[in-house]
């Protein structure tokens, strides 16, 4: 078992609304994981690697001055965007990572201090409660004018949650929950263990749910594959499709009750190898689920037959995280882009920071396609902060071959790699078709990923690639070519986009 057990004797009430609903005193254990943290620095062929959870993926100025300048001292200055939409340090000097994890802690970046992390980073508590912090809204939550619900205090209330409560440090760092408030900018393809969606009732909004894979929604537009910064090896496990039916709806202010019931069902139910929600689906029915959760809420958890053709309203359109689009509300707008593979210096991030403090609110918005929104720019300033943003080498237009484009961090930055999957795609973006969407991996693990690619160029030895094309199939889907070179896979994909435009 992940958590107490079932039989284990209870003490103490979860829910005052429910007196019989009840909870273990047991204390889990946090698992051990080779998944970085910002209290847990892994080693990597480049040097130590340590990932910093954004809450709503924001960061502020003050803070993204203070990564910077600890980046710059501490570690050889590479910041990753990743893709759920947090930020990682790579190349962390041996010997400086307790100085790298005390910058960054004072900086405000590492979990609420009532977990005790502020004073014990090194904690298990702390270590638990910074691996938790998994949750996924919309760049543009508050801001977008499609959106039916503002998920940033809602987000606050889930992350609070799930660093206060003991027991959820047994939960795998992978384990994720994606908060939808009904954005066109949104990563709803994205799987997670559980997701919640805005949706717009007779009565008011209200949040349907599900487990295990994305809300179901239409073609998604402009939107590249998704992809996942935990690093999951199982991708042969994952089938192609990731949306599940929408199981309940519940209100807002129900949302953190019902997340916390999910999860305690989580760890009461799924064997000690089980670390995802789709694990326990293998061996428990959906139905059965939500009537063990049932235990911990005092509003009705059971299947609602008439959201089982639910859809999402708004399709989403991953190209507004690029350029100029307008905000809710007059006169303001988010301009966003795309640093070249997702990788930023510190000084790149420096000279981010004051374009937001001169011409913003003073935020950074970071998206889970690797990319940064700089959120409630005055129309006056939008070009200046464009230009900034370009001479920063940052792409701000969908149609620019990088930003259909990522790598994984490649031999240069990991050991089990067989190419340098980051100097290959430099190669190919000089020469990739309009519409082609393409992921270099450098193993077989495809970390970068978290189901294949449109086209998977899978590393075969040093700039040697197996072209695999998805279509349905486990795994990264038809093998098209082998042992192509970078030249040859860019002559196969402009033959390709041929056939597709003939089509």
């Amino acid at each position: 078992m992940l958590g107490p057990s079932r039989d284990a004797k209870p003490v103490s009430v979860l829910n005052h609304a429910s007196p019989s609903t009840i909870v273990s005193n047991a204390a889990a254990t946090p698992r051990p994981s080779a998944c970085p943290g910002l209290l847990r620095i892994v080693a990597a062929r480049d040097g130590g690697l340590c990932r910093i959870k954004l809450p709503g993926g924001e960061l502020s100025a003050a803070q993204a001055r203070a990564l910077a300048d600890a980046c710059a001292r501490h570690a050889a200055g590479a910041i990753e965007l990743t893709n759920r939409a947090n930020l990682q340090v790579r190349g962390v000097k041996p010997g400086d990572e307790a100085a790298l994890i005390a910058a960054l802690v004072a900086a405000g970046l590492g979990p609420r201090p009532s977990s005790g992390a502020a004073k014990a980073p090194d904690t298990p508590a702390a270590i638990a409660a910074d691996d938790v912090r998994n949750v996924m809204i919309s760049p543009a939550a508050g801001r977008d004018p499609s959106a039916l619900f503002d998920t940033r205090p809602l987000c606050a209330d889930l992350l609070s949650m799930l660093q206060s409560e003991t027991r959820f440090a047994a939960l795998s760092p992978k384990f994720a929950l994606l908060l939808d408030g009904g954005e066109r900018l949104a990563r709803v393809d994205h799987p997670h263990d559980v997701w919640l969606a805005a949706s717009q009732e007779p009565d008011g909004v209200r949040f349907v749910f599900g487990l295990a894979g994305c809300p179901p929604a239409s073609a998604c537009a402009g939107s590249p594959t998704q992809y996942d910064d935990t690093g999951s090896p199982d991708l042969a496990a994952k089938p192609g499709a990731h949306s599940t039916a929408a199981l309940a709806a519940v209100l807002p202010s129900q949302v953190p009750a019902l997340v916390r019931a999910l999860l305690f069902t989580f760890l009461e139910l799924a064997p000690a190898d089980a670390t995802r929600m789709r694990h326990l689906l293998a061996g428990h029915c959906a139905d059965a689920l939500l009537h063990h959760a049932q235990r911990y809420v005092h509003f009705p958890l059971t299947r609602d037959a008439s959201l089982a053709h639910w859809r999402r309203a708004a399709p989403a359109d991953a190209s507004l995280r690029l350029g100029v689009h307008p905000q809710r509300g007059p006169g303001a707008s988010h301009v966003g882009g795309q640093p070249t593979l997702g990788r930023l210096d510190a000084g790149a991030l420096r000279a981010l920071a004051a374009l937001s403090q001169q011409h913003g609110n003073g935020t950074l918005r970071f998206t889970p396609w690797q990319s940064v929104l700089l959120p409630d720019i005055a129309t006056h300033a939008v070009p200046a902060v464009l230009s900034g943003l370009t001479t920063l080498g940052l792409a701000t237009d969908p149609a620019q071959a990088i930003t259909r484009l990522i790598a994984c961090a490649g031999s240069s930055g990991c050991a089990k790699s067989l190419a340098d999957t980051k100097a290959d795609a430099l190669r190919l973006a000089a020469r990739l078709p309009d519409g082609v969407d393409v992921h270099l991996s450098g193993c077989s693990r495809s970390c970068a990923t978290a189901h294949c690619a449109p086209y998977t160029l899978l590393a075969a030895a040093p700039g040697l690639y197996d072209l695999y094309r998805r279509d349905g199939r486990p795994g990264f889907g038809q093998c098209v070519a082998r042992q192509l070179t970078i030249d040859q896979a860019a002559d196969m994909f402009e033959r390709l986009a041929r056939s597709n435009t003939d089509a």
